[in-house]
């Protein structure tokens, strides 16, 4: 039987050049993660023409409790790309489909749990948030049906995440176009034809997701390697669950608490929200701005974010195969390419603002009025975010460094002190004293600086100490 890494010729991680193949590694993902952010956005898009005037910024204000609710099981999906990258590096074909119907038998478990939680602590979580009045119906009403559909969202980033292992990055991206248009097209119709609000835009996600799950499950079920699925072999291997959660818990928890730093900071936006116009007004405008700025920001991340797929995947398999010194070579490549595209994306979206914010309904007006609050509040936001967003793309590329060398648990706590620690203090301490949106968005650029530069401290040195620890074993050995 080939191995693995012999089957898969298109994508050979463990030799030769590396620039182009990160490049061709990361451009479909990149395309296929921009193309969901798009129909993401075109909720918020969609959801404005309704006859609701905070639709936009319901929504927008869901997004952090989502991400605490889902991190932690959502995370486990890292374990499983590390998990089967370095069995694929190593050639252990056995160990791969193991871990494969581990993953995905997990996912379904996992989502499902997700799903209960989320439904029965959605609501207090936004109360506790200050959410309030018309803006907390909206939301509550929209992340009860979000959540209806999280298992079959589980189960798709598992099956992305077993198909990018192997460097398969073209299968999803064909899979999540096709059910991205299908959002999109029931977007228009529950909104424009329905005259549904939220709750349209919610169940049209619901179901795109499960169109991507049942594609991308048929895909993996064709499969001519070991990464093929078949019913018959569901079940939880005891070595590939270990695996995949002491790689994956410290990812989910990292998510976790990025996702509870983000809410305070949400929590603090409705604060200044709430100091300008009434929490009981129909239009809560600096809200809706923030949520605007947020969406937009969702492209340069996604963006970004694709070079830490690459650099967790292409790590993760030259551990496999023992070859830290392509390590070194990945590291380089990794943080020239997503430096490069920080900088376009940021470019793209500050020169282009005005119009960009106009799709969300924020546009500025004059001096004193809603229309201007809005507009500044998301202007604040992409200055001071955009004009360093470099530093959140080598902090990206560090976590997926650590990550691939099998060390997400010092990547969680490098988190949660340089990021979110640093973050939570920032606003019980600086904000407090100066309780403006700039204040709030200064403590990104600071956490993101500092982290990335530990991030790239530590992966030198757990580098540096895997080539002495390995350096007698075959260049083949599993790691």
């Amino acid at each position: 039987m080939l191995s693995a890494k012999t089957r898969n010729n298109d994508m050979n991680m463990i030799e030769g050049p590396l620039l182009g193949k990160v490049v061709r590694f990361v451009l479909p993902l990149m395309v296929t993660n921009l193309l969901q952010v798009f129909y993401n956005a075109a909720d918020m898009i969609v959801v404005r023409l309704s006859s609701e005037p905070d639709a936009v910024g319901a929504i927008g204000t869901t997004g952090a409790m989502i991400n605490l609710i889902l991190s932690v099981f959502m995370g486990f999906a890292v374990g499983s790309t590390v998990m089967v990258s370095h069995y694929l590096g190593a050639g252990d074909d056995n160990a791969v489909s193991k871990t494969v119907h581990t993953s995905l038998f997990v996912s379904v478990i996992f989502g499902i749990a997700g799903c209960v939680i989320g439904l029965f602590l959605s609501e207090p979580i936004l109360i506790w948030m200050g959410n309030s009045g018309n803006l907390l119906k909206l939301a509550a009403e929209y992340t009860r049906i979000y959540f209806v559909g999280v298992p079959l969202m589980s189960l798709t980033n598992y099956e992305i995440a077993i198909l990018r292992a192997k460097g398969d990055t073209q299968t999803p991206f064909y899979i999540l176009t096709l059910s991205g248009l299908v959002n999109c097209l029931l977007n228009l119709f529950f909104v424009l034809v329905c005259g549904m609000s939220v709750d349209g835009v919610a169940w049209a996600t619901d179901i795109a997701n499960a169109l991507s799950a049942v594609m991308l499950l048929a895909k993996l079920a064709k499969d001519d390697t070991a990464l093929r699925f078949s019913f018959k072999k569901l079940c939880i291997d005891k070595i590939a669950m270990r695996g995949i959660i002491r790689i994956g818990l410290p990812a989910g928890i990292q998510g976790a608490l990025f996702a509870l730093s983000n809410m305070i900071i949400q929590s603090s936006i409705i604060q200044v929200n709430n100091a300008t116009v009434s929490a009981d007004s129909t239009y809560q405008p600096i809200v809706k701005g923030c949520s605007a700025g947020s969406n937009l920001e969702g492209f340069a991340y996604t963006a970004t974010n694709s070079v830490y797929q690459a650099a967790v995947t292409f790590s993760g398999q030259n551990v496999g195969a023992l070859k830290f010194d392509r390590v070194g070579k990945v590291m380089k490549c990794c943080y020239f390419v997503t430096g490069c595209i920080a900088v376009v994306f940021a470019s793209f979206l500050i020169i282009f603002r005005s119009p960009l914010l106009s799709l969300y309904g924020v546009v500025d007006g004059e001096v004193g009025s809603l229309d201007h609050y809005a507009f500044s509040a998301a202007e604040t936001r992409m200055f001071i975010m955009f004009t360093t967003y470099y530093l959140v793309a080598f902090m990206e590329v560090g976590s997926g460094i650590l990550r691939g060398l099998g060390r997400s648990t010092t990547s969680t706590v490098v988190s949660l002190i340089g990021s979110c620690a640093f973050r939570i203090v920032w606003i019980n301490t600086v904000f407090r004293l100066y309780p403006t949106l700039t204040v709030i968005f200064l403590s990104y650029p600071l956490s993101w600086g500092l982290t990335a530069l530990v991030f790239l401290v530590c992966s030198l040195k757990i580098k540096k100490k895997m080539e002495l620890r390995y350096a007698t074993q075959p260049v083949n050995g599993n790691a």
